[in-house]
């Protein structure tokens, strides 16, 4: 079929624009690089009999109903609440950080005073960043922050994002605060916390599932498509045809304003004959040599099977071609950075970028989809 509209990449937001564009009667061509679908959402099954995520793991959670009524028109979704954890000076605690926290490195007379002033302080709030907590005008208090920053927020941030806490962006500390009470969710609020009752990718399978959409895998869209003089070009030509782009944005544009930043990931996959690995689902390990954080699977979502199967979690450098960008390394500098970029990006008219890596937001997965709702309707009035 003749293609209406060019979509680059097959992750979630690549696979809801098509999906929504296709519906609207016009022929969508994707082209992925990968030789899967559904993008760092991708999850098989092992060669030991337990779903895992090859990208590290995912739970889909939002406020939004009518984000899943959306999800569920593809496939059944079932509850599930994440648990997590962290693991500071070989002593576990659940995450987020809470008074199970104060309780578990403190004595109980300095947990209790400790915790009375932490009520009294944020009065009416349940959380807040541990940057806010760090300018406390109590001792007690501001030491508590301090210690986990020492233990926790440094060494993750270092090895994770490899620059110092002061330079990251405040919104990638406030992912993870500190709770003032015994909250045991995972620190995810949200009302509707979920799961395929299958796998995300019998979901993708579903979402692709239309006449009007065409998959072609294995396509290094970057080695044929580049963005110059104000215009897109593909093969060597013009095309002004709709293209939908999810992928780094620097990279479509040659990087012509240096490389944005981001972050890769190295997973070391490992299986124990052993039925449980550690406490919970994820645990963190900031003070670890080389990785982050392990995933123990089995757990994730719940599942039966002889032995457990885990993944510990290495950041790495992102190097074009070698390794795949998980993370835009948000900071002063590199919004500026990526500001002349998104200016060289809305000079063209059919070029229709969308995603974390496109958007350099660090999304969580409902905002990245309703984000590719959005720019979906944007396609369709441009193309009536």
């Amino acid at each position: 079929m003749e293609r209406d509209v060019l979509v680059i990449g097959c992750g979630l937001s690549g696979s809801v624009i098509a999906r929504r564009l296709a519906e609207q009667g016009r022929h969508v061509e994707i082209w992925e690089r990968r030789s899967h679908i559904g993008g760092n959402m991708y999850d098989y099954v092992d060669e030991h009999g337990f779903l895992v995520q090859m990208y590290g793991p995912h739970v889909f959670h939002t406020n939004s109903e009518e984000i899943c009524r959306y999800l569920r028109r593809f496939c059944g979704w079932k509850d599930f609440r994440i648990d997590s954890g962290a693991v500071l000076n070989e002593t576990y605690t659940p995450t987020p950080f809470n008074f199970t926290t104060v309780d578990t490195f403190y004595p109980p007379e300095k947990a209790t005073r400790l915790k009375e002033k932490l009520q009294a302080a944020f009065a009416g709030r349940k959380m807040a960043p541990v940057m806010e907590v760090l300018q406390s005008q109590d001792e007690d208090i501001r030491g508590y922050a301090q210690f986990l920053f020492e233990n926790d927020y440094a060494p993750y941030t270092a090895k994770q994002w490899n620059v110092s806490p002061d330079k990251i962006d405040p919104s990638i500390l406030a992912r993870v605060p500190l709770y003032f009470s015994y909250t045991a969710d995972g620190g995810i609020r949200d009302r509707y916390q979920i799961m395929p009752e299958k796998s995300f990718t019998a979901f993708f399978e579903k979402l692709l599932d239309h006449p009007n959409i065409e998959l072609r895998m294995g396509i290094e869209a970057l080695a044929r498509l580049a963005a110059r003089d104000g215009r897109l070009w593909l093969d060597g030509a013009p095309v002004d045809t709709p293209v939908v782009y999810t992928g780094a944005l620097d990279e479509l544009f040659g990087g012509v304003y240096g490389p944005l930043p981001y972050r890769s990931l190295r997973f070391a996959w490992k299986y124990s004959s052993e039925d449980s690995f550690q406490p919970a689902s994820v645990v963190a390990y900031p003070q670890a040599e080389g990785y982050t954080r392990i995933t123990e699977y089995k757990k994730l979502p719940i599942q039966q099977g002889k032995g457990t199967v885990y993944a510990e979690e290495y950041p790495i450098p992102y190097v074009q071609g070698q390794s795949e960008p998980y993370y835009p390394v948000i900071m002063a500098e590199s919004k500026e950075q990526y500001a002349k970029y998104k200016a060289l990006a809305d000079r063209i008219p059919n070029l229709i970028y969308c995603g974390r890596l496109a958007d350099f937001k660090y999304y969580f997965m409902d905002q990245a989809l309703e984000r590719a709702l959005e720019r979906a309707l944007e396609v369709c009035r441009e193309l009536l």
